[in-house]
């Protein structure tokens, strides 16, 4: 006898016995479903990415709390938003939302049958600024709990305030702490970009650990999986500072001014005016880089979409950092299946296509412009408030 154990997104499938070719099965690269008793049972796909919590790792009271605290970190980033988006940073923001969503597609190995994927909250928060950074990522996760059944929908709050707040607020703060203290050019922008980026990972563990203790919907130490979780996810971070340096460096390349947290870092020149040193004018603006917005936009858009729709099948289908220690500690026990399981893009698969790249890459595509759509409906809105707000106020009697 033999015991054969699939994981789903969100629950685990056992049989102690199996059929021959189940163990085949089992591996193929579609998502099967097999009604077996009172269970089902799971065939992984190469494409599947359990990214983010799932139901049933958090409790019900902390779940709701998460959720509030979500709601309010949401509704303060609204209000912050208006201040950031402008000409610039309105188009670029749906685009990081967008290219944030197929990164994370994108698994790399880290060690010991592991990998990683991009959280995205640094990059988000340098790019267009911290509070539309949590607005970025709350858009991504939405659209994957919803459309792609990738993290629970009662851990939605967990997920926006371990991914988009705790990551967005400890990298940007780190981020221009450097920018302040390290020389004033723009080597210095993809340093501090590496560092934030790699310290708001190893944050994020910490903080879903934090609620875990708080919440945890099963009783194991909370020492052991804190260091697990720390360990694991530095070397994480290590890819997604990479990853977010690499991403602000070609942008900055190309069009410094639409890098939000390199803004206003001249250092201005000073003259000595009667004993006293005083800053130069500011001259004419000097022109930027000959790019557009709408070919630097351009650029973004495709270069997600073959992102998401062609490199995301050679990335890594070892489970992720969370998903690995979950299952070596027993925190996935009481895991729960996905409210939107049968969802038809569920898993980043397009249901009833049975050819796993085509499924997978049209999964990604659609999930690129559904994201890039969403995300720039919510920032346009949120600019066009901000222009309503500052309009003129009629006075006429």
């Amino acid at each position: 006898m033999r015991k054969l154990c699939i994981h789903s997104p969100s629950s685990v499938a056992c049989f102690p016995d199996f059929a021959p070719g189940a163990e085949q099965l089992a591996h193929d690269r579609s998502w099967l479903f097999v009604p077996h008793l009172s269970c089902k049972l799971f065939a992984t796909s190469h494409y599947h990415r359990t990214v983010h919590v799932p139901d049933g790792f958090i409790d019900a009271p902390m779940s709701v709390a998460t959720g509030a605290v979500a709601a309010a970190a949401v509704a303060v980033s609204l209000r912050g938003a208006r201040r950031e988006l402008d000409e610039r940073t309105a188009p670029l923001a749906g685009l990081v939302a967008a290219f944030i969503f197929a990164v994370q597609m994108l698994n790399f190995p880290v060690a010991a049958g592991t990998s990683g994927h991009l959280l995205g909250g640094a990059l988000a928060a340098i790019l267009v600024g911290p509070y539309t950074g949590v607005l970025c990522i709350a858009v991504v996760l939405l659209m994957q709990g919803i459309l792609f059944a990738d993290g629970g929908l009662t851990a939605l709050g967990v997920n926006i305030t371990v991914m988009g707040v705790v990551t967005t607020v400890v990298a940007y703060v780190l981020f221009r702490g450097l920018v302040k203290v390290l020389p004033r050019k723009r080597r210095s922008i993809t340093v501090a970009s590496f560092v934030s980026a790699l310290i708001s990972v190893p944050a994020a563990a910490l903080a879903f650990t934090f609620l875990y203790w708080l919440g945890g919907t099963t009783d194991i130490s909370i020492g052991k999986v804190a260091t697990a979780m720390v360990g694991v996810h530095i070397l994480i971070g290590i890819g997604e500072a990479a990853i977010t340096a690499l991403t602000v460096g070609a942008v900055i390349a190309v069009r410094p001014d639409l890098v939000y947290g390199a803004r206003g870092l001249q250092q201005k020149l000073k003259l000595r005016v009667n004993g006293e040193l005083v800053d130069v004018p500011d001259a004419e603006p000097v022109p930027v880089a000959a790019r557009s917005h709408r070919t630097v936009w351009a650029a973004g858009l495709v270069t997600s979409l073959v992102l998401a729709g062609f490199v995301s099948f050679y990335a890594s289908a070892n489970p992720d950092g969370l998903e690995k220690v979950a299952a070596d500690k027993g925190i996935d026990e009481k895991a729960e299946e996905h409210a939107n399981a049968d969802s038809p893009l569920a898993d980043y698969g397009v249901k009833d296509v049975d050819d796993a790249r085509l499924s997978g890459g049209l999964a990604g595509v659609i999930g690129v412009g559904v994201t890039v759509v969403a995300g720039s409906t919510v920032f346009w809105a949120v600019r066009r408030r901000r222009t309503d707000d500052t309009s003129p106020v009629s006075t006429g009697v």
